[in-house]
């Protein structure tokens, strides 16, 4: 394509959620109390894990670096979304986008390190209990940590080196509620496909691997406590519903994006919600909700605090 004679592209327009002005409100009054609910929920699992010391364990540890990667990957977008549903003109900048795109897969890397970080310390917790304390030290932890956000960083950075220096011009509507990488590569005024199969490689790949790999090591937890005891399987199953669930949820919607991502469906927008938006408020509810542990800790700080305010 001669680019010579075709206008550079300098932002792009997001179509979002199409409709009526009444269903606007209704997505935006519905996504501006999910994302408040976010926010508080995750930023609360945080606090109570820093400063409560009964949550001294590894897995609340991980709990915690878990929640601020929620918060982090939900206001990547979430935010843009919202002030876009009662926006005339739906507009991002493109070095806007670049940086969405960017930290985005950099988030969502991490995460999915750290879910199979999390999968390691339940095996060792249900199946290795008297050796748990030892091979889950403090070391440890953090090189699991740092690990997942290497991850992260080398994930976003191998696919964005080779996007952000892409010639877009002519068409620049994405039909999708915020950048991502197969839709605004296909904008691009150059042939993408090789580039194409290497998102589809290393996005969707990734997370159809890392999904297989825990249902796996949950499903090697299950069999070896079965095996042991049968009244441990359902004490197992109550600990490990709560990850069984947060994992699904998280990579179901990654393998349908990114594993067939231009493969255009209507489901996508949904699934873009349901990834960016419901996802990160999926670990809260699930372990508050369903973790003694935590709720105790939390109700335990509120009265101190409430203590220390009536003292003053």
């Amino acid at each position: 394509m001669d680019l010579r004679n075709t206008s550079v592209v300098t932002e792009f327009i997001l179509l979002g959620f199409s409709g009526p002005w009444e269903l606007q409100v209704f997505f935006f009054v519905t996504f501006s109390l999910i994302y408040g609910a976010t926010l508080m929920g995750n930023s609360l699992i945080i606090g109570t894990v820093t400063f409560s010391s009964a949550l001294r364990s590894p897995m609340y540890f991980l709990l915690g670096n878990l929640s601020f990667l929620d918060l982090c990957l939900s206001t990547v977008t979430t935010p843009k979304m919202i002030t876009d549903l009662l926006a005339e003109h739906k507009t991002i900048s493109l070095w806007g986008c670049m940086a969405q795109m960017f930290f985005m897969h950099f988030f969502g890397g991490a995460e999915m390190t750290l879910l199979i970080a999390m999968a390691f310390d339940r095996y060792v917790a249900i199946c290795k209990p008297l050796h748990y304390t030892t091979i889950m030290s403090h070391r440890l932890l953090s090189a699991l940590v740092v690990l997942s956000w290497t991850i992260g960083f080398i994930h976003t950075m191998s696919q964005m080196v080779l996007t952000v220096n892409l010639p877009f011009c002519g068409h620049n509507v994405i039909d999708n509620i915020f950048c991502d990488l197969p839709l605004v590569i296909k904008l691009a005024c150059i042939e993408t496909y090789t580039l194409e199969l290497f998102v589809i490689a290393d996005s969707g790949l990734l997370s159809l691997i890392c999904f297989i790999l825990l249902l796996v090591s949950y499903t090697v937890i299950l069999v070896t406590v079965r095996q042991r005891s049968s009244g441990g399987l359902s004490k197992a199953l109550s600990t490990l519903s709560a990850h069984i669930i947060v994992v699904t949820l998280f990579f179901g919607p990654c393998i349908f994006i990114y594993a067939w991502p231009f493969k255009s469906f209507s489901g996508n927008k949904i699934l873009a919600v349901f990834y960016s938006v419901i996802t990160p408020l999926l670990n809260p509810l699930i372990y508050t909700l369903r973790n003694q542990k935590m709720q105790e800790a939390m109700k335990k700080l509120h009265s101190q605090h409430v203590g220390s305010t009536e003292t003053f």
